[in-house]
């Protein structure tokens, strides 16, 4: 399998993932807002926004970059801002490199789901990971159907994959076989100490708790607004909008005391963390698929293939343990894939 290898520097974009020769990742978290861990305001976030999201756009989408040719002879691989999709966007890379004779240039952490649709939109990228629930609900604008809790995963899929082709020209891949639906978390000594297993049961507590969410988990249809609406939940301050990245430590050191993550964080069990059961159904399934350029696919239909033989490969399980490798042992995640790949037989 080729590794990993350094982009063409005059194609580099701010956004791009270059590769040391130890095969570490150079590229850092880039963040809209990197004051990390800060207790920001609502409104000062949105504030902050008008300014930020524009200029990022700005430069993905309508910078010219010197010497930067069509990149036909290549596929881009874009990822949002966070481990588990740097994972994806890996295995995505590693299979094309694998399974096609095309070469692959890696462009991770591309912020959040809005800039990523952008991005691959303007043909600034081809792939990237998406959520089925996200594609819904924060791209789409859809809700899924009530009659079922949380949605159903066949009916979503369905919905988001026709909708994407007709409505942007894209072709949405087969589901990877697990669910990253969001977990609302808190310490497992809370857990334990105060016999709550749902969310139900700890909205009675929360008007004493310090809440950490992410931006995007602040701002989307699926999100905060609908969650607190749904349980009634109040909080004993302002949530705290903080990077994922953090988020999870955060609150194993007592700055906050509940987060929403991820179903598949590999620090929750690591970290003596709890998952409360979304007992009202509130979150819509979050199937892992690959989001993919309609043109791209055209002149290159043995992406598609390649990336077919993902389909149900990766369960739940398997993504807490690649995502713990990397959060959580500090492990290279292009390794970590490789690794992952060669015991599944995905690739040579």
């Amino acid at each position: 399998m080729r590794r990993p290898s350094p982009q063409n520097s005059s194609c580099a974009t701010p956004f791009s993932t270059r590769r040391r020769a130890n095969g570490s990742s150079d590229a850092r978290r880039r963040d809209i807002f990197p004051e990390t861990g800060a207790s920001l305001t609502i409104d000062s976030i949105r504030a902050r926004r008008e300014l930020i999201v524009p200029a990022i756009l700005a430069v993905l989408l309508f910078s010219p970059v010197v010497g930067c040719q069509p990149h036909a002879d290549r596929i881009v691989v874009g990822s949002k801002n966070f481990t588990e999709q740097l994972i994806l966007g890996e295995l995505f890379a590693q299979v094309i490199e694998a399974r096609t004779h095309l070469e692959v240039e890696r462009r991770f952490y591309l912020a959040g789901t809005f800039i990523c649709q952008q991005a691959i939109l303007a043909g600034r990228i081809d792939i990237y990971p998406e959520y089925t629930g996200t594609a819904l609900t924060a791209v789409l604008k859809q809700q899924p159907n009530t009659g079922q809790p949380s949605g159903d995963k066949q009916e979503v899929y369905r919905r988001v994959k026709q909708s994407y082709e007709s409505k942007f020209g894209l072709s949405v891949g087969p589901p990877l076989g697990f669910d990253d639906t969001f977990a609302i978390v808190i310490r497992g000594e809370d857990a334990r100490r105060l016999h709550l297993e749902t969310l139900s049961q700890a909205a009675a507590f929360t008007p004493q708790w310090r809440a950490g969410f992410g931006y995007e988990f602040m701002e989307r249809p699926d999100g905060y607004k609908g969650l607190v609406a749904s349980y009634g939940l109040r909080f004993a301050e302002a949530p705290r909008i903080m990077d994922l990245g953090l988020i999870t430590r955060a609150l194993k050191e007592h700055q906050v005391d509940i987060i929403a993550g991820n179903n598949t964080d590999g620090l929750i069990p690591a970290l003596d963390l709890f998952a409360l059961q979304d007992d009202h159904h509130y979150f819509p399934p979050y199937e892992a698929v690959a989001i993919m350029r309609g043109a791209m696919l055209k002149n290159h239909p043995e992406v598609a293939t390649a990336l077919g033989e993902l389909a149900g490969a990766i369960s739940d399980g398997d993504m807490r343990r690649l995502n713990y490798a990397v959060d959580g042992q500090h492990r290279d995640a292009a390794e970590v894939v490789h690794e992952f790949l060669r015991q599944r037989k995905l690739i040579n």
